[in-house]
């Protein structure tokens, strides 16, 4: 929705200032799920900044965005034109309406300007909100999208979700930058994590006349009028970025849950600082005044990101191998996100290897994978699910109940992986740093050839030593003792009696470092059912429509006799088993050697430690025609591999199974007449290998 402002009103809005914000809390509360909501809108606006009389217009939201990349050939003959005294194709009068309109705003961004050479301003840096939005950007309503004009080092700091295209100039988002000629990228800033911003850089052309530059660009996406605002106010070093709408699988299946409508709005303490009647409005993105604080990065975060990249771009005697550790809640997932962004500027992809259980980056929980990055991060885990190129279903979301399961899984990982190549490779770690936790870094550090260990901690510590290469010379892991081994000798061949590497240690020092978030979705259950519901949305159609519930959806059909049912986090009889892995989530798993039947089910004794596919939901199971009934995005061709079930800790979420629309009569799979009191009625847990540390000695 655009509100049209115009400038005779714009010294009456200034009167009424405090006077709307007074009666604006005498009003209703406003929820943010409301935001694009059009008569809660307009009221907002309408009480929030100025009484205008103009009729809005609402837009249906487009399936995806217009790539730019077919039209790179016809703009670079543009671009290439010479132009005699650098003339350009709009004159900018500096008494004209126009010229005035941008001194205005100029003067008032951040309370300073800067003089260029021919005597007109330019805006300095800083957070593009209120009254600057509407300066430099401009809305194309028959195609539904803006074009925004950013000076260098501005920002845009935003709540909510779009496709973005640099079209002119250079860009960052979360160490990323993003250059024209680019394909359209995904953002995503939803509220259970920070909110994303775009920086404008430094553009890398200099002999080019800007303003000739940038004309047949935006020529391309907006009107005549609204052309020739943006022309005249295009400046050195200037980034033109285009903003269209999404909407895909993930985001309509994850907004048809009643508790994640609001996703991807601004949270109620973001309310008060969202900047709401702007050109942007409509495309799902929200921007954020300055009161709201971005990402915040400390010297010491931003000194290891360009130490680690800066190795990787130089001479290394082999791949660059960076394992990151820390404490809960201390950053790792988002300073693993910047570094793959940052290394992916200058190479064509990243490996990683996936050791937290608890908060996975690009699978459901419970997994242990290794793939290889060639694509920008630019959200949080659950909007870039992905299908690694190799994956170990552990079944549960910490590994202190089998130790010795893990470290083999995280070497079976290992040892698939092409040693042949020559990306970097980072290595995610749990935040479990005491105890048996510490012991595990221990071992990893050990056992993978690490030529850096980033360790992240907060208030001046890192929560637990510090894991230099003296330290390794003398302390106990898991599986290691002093003196320290060479990594992975048994099968990397490598014998040197002592390695060496890097240690660099990271303070970090944002507002909620260290503990639990307050804000809705942050809590650590909630962030692996965010991903689990993300990969499961996979199941729903490409093309526009409603959501199917899960029980709409035709279920493949599997005997009993063709694959082998586990379960690994605990123990069940036999007898039992059925009703266990019945409605639950299912690791679809290939066993190395061929399933044989008897005529009936086969039930596995053991946890096997076997390479996994995907996953699916046991819906059903036909006892009497011997059948499973299984609901899985994998494709048939894969699931042909499978031969093995493996059942987990990990279950579905339950709005999957309380809020399913269309059913009538007695929910399955739900029930509130249990008792947890009754012997027997809990799972039984096992530990497996876990020793006491008074005991280790004694070993």
């Amino acid at each position: 929705m655009k509100v049209n402002k115009t400038m005779q009103v714009k010294s009456h809005v200034k009167s009424l200032k405090w006077k709307n914000v007074r009666s604006k809390w005498s009003q209703p509360p406003i929820r943010s799920c409301d935001l694009n909501s059009t008569p809660v809108m307009a009221r907002v606006i309408q009480e929030a900044q100025a009484p205008v009389n103009k009729k809005s217009k609402v837009k249906r939201l487009k399936n995806k965005a217009k790539s730019v990349s077919d039209k790179k050939s016809s703009l670079q003959s543009d671009l290439n034109k010479s132009h005699t005294n650098g003339s350009s194709a709009f004159s900018m009068d500096n008494d004209s309406y126009d010229s005035q309109d941008w001194k205005s705003y100029s003067k008032s961004f951040n309370g300073n300007a800067a003089h260029s050479s021919n005597g007109t301003e330019a805006a300095g840096s800083g957070r593009l909100e209120g009254e600057s939005l509407h300066y430099c950007a401009e809305r194309n309503d028959q195609e539904n999208h803006a074009v925004l004009l950013m000076q260098k080092d501005q920002t845009l700091c935003f709540r909510g979700k779009c496709f973005m295209t640099c079209l002119y100039g250079r860009v960052e988002v979360m160490g990323f930058t993003i250059e024209e000629g680019q394909q359209s990228y995904p953002l995503f800033s939803p509220a259970s994590h920070c909110p994303l911003t775009i920086t404008a850089l430094e553009s890398t052309a200099d002999s080019r006349d800007d303003k000739m530059a940038a004309t047949p660009v935006l020529r391309r996406y907006l009107p005549a009028a609204s052309r020739k605002k943006l022309a005249t106010r295009i400046r050195k070093n200037s980034s033109v970025i285009l903003l269209e709408p999404m909407e895909m699988p993930l985001t309509r299946f994850l907004s048809s849950f009643t508790d994640l409508s609001e996703l991807f709005s601004p949270t109620m303490s973001e309310l008060m600082s969202a900047v709401l009647d702007t050109p942007l409005n409509g495309l799902g993105m929200i921007p954020l005044a300055s009161a709201v604080e971005g990402l915040k990065m400390s010297p010491s975060y931003t000194d290891a990101v360009n130490t680690v990249v800066s190795a990787c771009r130089g001479d290394m005697d082999g791949c660059a191998v960076i394992l990151i550790c820390g404490t809960k809640n201390v950053g790792k997932s988002t300073f693993i996100r910047i570094l793959i962004n940052t290394l992916l500027n200058h190479t064509a992809g990243v490996d990683y290897l996936e050791g937290d259980l608890g908060q996975t980056e690009f699978t459901p929980s419970g997994c242990l994978s290794s793939l290889t990055v060639t694509e920008p991060l630019l959200g949080p885990p659950f909007t870039h699910q992905r299908t690694p190129e190799h994956m170990i279903y552990y079944g549960q979301t910490s590994c202190e109940s089998d130790l010795d399961r893990y470290l083999e899984s995280l070497k079976f990982l290992w040892r698939r992986r092409s040693q042949s190549r020559e990306t970097p490779v980072i290595i995610n770690t749990m935040g479990w740093i005491k105890g048996f936790g510490f012991q595990l870094l221990v071992d990893m550090i050990r056992f993978f050839p690490v030529s850096h260990v980033v360790q992240l901690g907060h208030s001046g510590t890192t929560q637990c030593p510090a894991l230099t290469p003296e330290f390794l010379r003398t302390a106990h892991g898991c599986q290691t003792h002093p003196p320290a081994q060479t990594a992975l000798d048994e099968f990397t061949e490598s014998h040197s009696p002592h390695r060496s590497y890097t240690h660099l240690i990271v303070q970090s020092d944002f507002q909620t470092v260290g503990r639990q978030g307050t804000m809705k979705h942050q809590r650590s259950n909630e962030q692996r059912e965010l991903s689990l519901l993300a990969y499961l949305s996979q199941l729903q159609s490409p093309e526009p429509g409603p959501v199917r519930p899960l029980h709409c959806l035709t279920p493949y059909q599997v005997p009993h006799t063709a694959v082998a049912l586990g379960v690994v986090h605990c123990d069940v009889a036999p007898g039992h088993m059925f009703y266990a892995a019945n409605g639950s989530l299912v690791g679809l798993c290939c066993l190395g050697e061929k399933v044989t039947s008897r005529g009936g089910p086969v039930l596995l004794s053991q946890a096997p430690i076997c390479p996994c596919v995907g996953f699916g939901v046991l819906r059903g199971i036909d006892m009497t025609r011997g059948l499973y009934l299984l609901l899985t995005p994998v494709v048939p061709a894969v699931l042909r591999k499978v031969n093995c079930l493996l059942l987990g800790a990990v279950s579905l979420p339950s709005c999957i199974l309380t809020t399913q629309p269309g059913f009538e009569g007695e929910m399955p799979y739900v029930t509130t007449d249990y008792s947890f009191d009754l012997t027997g009625a809990g799972k039984l847990r096992v530990f497996k290998g876990l020793a006491r540390p008074s005991q280790i000695g004694m070993q």
